[in-house]
């Protein structure tokens, strides 16, 4: 097969795995820079080109699109669909995951376990918004925010009724979400494929912070999934479309509870700390669903 990873940076461990692993399964594997392609948008025959040349003759694409790129690069995902070209994750489930509150609402539809979440536009509504998620301690969080970066914990009603405020001054869109405290900063990433757990690591946040991303000093570790948080994690990347996604979920007195869902999840982390081939999963599920042919976003919403 030939199969393109859309990619800015060929160096990076995430995109360096995936074509190895293809290759060493005999595809023919092409990093592309997503912000490079320029399309032909036409009846009967759109085209993508690259560096001046026509991107032909390729049977599926893995999507590595950034989160501050998601416009253009989804553009370009559908670019392919509309060729007919199989994506590991259609550009409808990568716009779907990229906005939190969408997201979240989709995950609440399907009954999925989340925390009790708030939102709403107007500084007048701030006491009732904070109301609704049980009071301080609290976490804002905004909504075009990745990697914990706009993600803050107010300790007492005062510094959320002020952080609120200010958000709300700026015309930032935020949630405003309850503390799990007993999760005591740590978190599980779930690697998930083809509605199936492939790997899964418990991060643990260093002394004084609440946020569990590793590039925050977090420590990972490997960690055993209850059928329940198997079963959390598999039903919400199913909730927002996603064939390959992380699910970042905390323990809580009420069971598991989904935080997070990522459609580009970093393989580094997970690969190095279970020890576990997750690239080639990838590269697996590919194999299996190109050949169906199948383009077409199932998911409504």
């Amino acid at each position: 097969m030939k199969i393109a990873i859309l990619s800015r940076k060929p160096s990076l461990y995430s995109t360096g795995r995936l074509k190895e692993a293809g290759e060493k399964r005999g595809h023919e594997m092409h990093v592309i820079d997503y912000l490079r392609c320029y399309m032909d948008i036409t009846a009967q025959n759109p085209k993508l080109h690259y560096q001046g040349k026509p991107l032909t003759g390729f049977h599926a694409v893995i999507p590595r699109i950034g989160a501050s790129k998601t416009f253009y690069g989804t553009a370009v995902v559908r670019q392919f669909e509309t060729m007919g070209v199989f994506s590991a994750n259609e550009s409808q489930a990568i716009s779907r995951s990229r906005d939190k509150l969408r997201g979240i609402q989709l995950l609440s539809r399907r009954g999925v376990g989340l925390p009790v979440t708030g939102f709403a536009n107007s500084t007048k509504d701030i006491d009732g918004l904070i109301n609704i998620v049980g009071g301080a301690p609290l976490v804002i969080k905004l909504l075009e925010g990745t990697q914990g970066i706009g993600v803050i914990l107010a300790e007492t009603r005062k510094a959320a009724q002020a952080v609120i405020e200010a958000f709300c001054n700026l015309d930032a869109n935020i949630l405003v979400q309850e503390f799990i405290r007993e999760a005591r900063g740590s978190d599980i990433r779930c690697f998930v494929v083809a509605g199936k757990v492939v790997a899964a690591m418990r991060r643990q946040a260093p002394p004084g912070e609440f946020r569990s991303n590793l590039h925050r000093g977090a420590i990972a570790a490997k960690t055993r999934l209850t059928p329940e948080e198997r079963s959390t994690a598999v039903r919400a990347a199913r909730a927002l479309g996603l064939n390959v996604s992380g699910v970042d979920i905390i323990r809580s007195k009420r069971g598991p509870l989904v935080m997070e869902v990522n459609s580009s999840p970093g393989l580094e982390g997970i690969e190095k700390t279970t020890g576990l081939d997750v690239a080639s999963s990838i590269i697996e599920f590919i194999e299996r669903a190109a050949a169906q042919g199948n383009t077409q976003d199932t998911v409504k919403g």
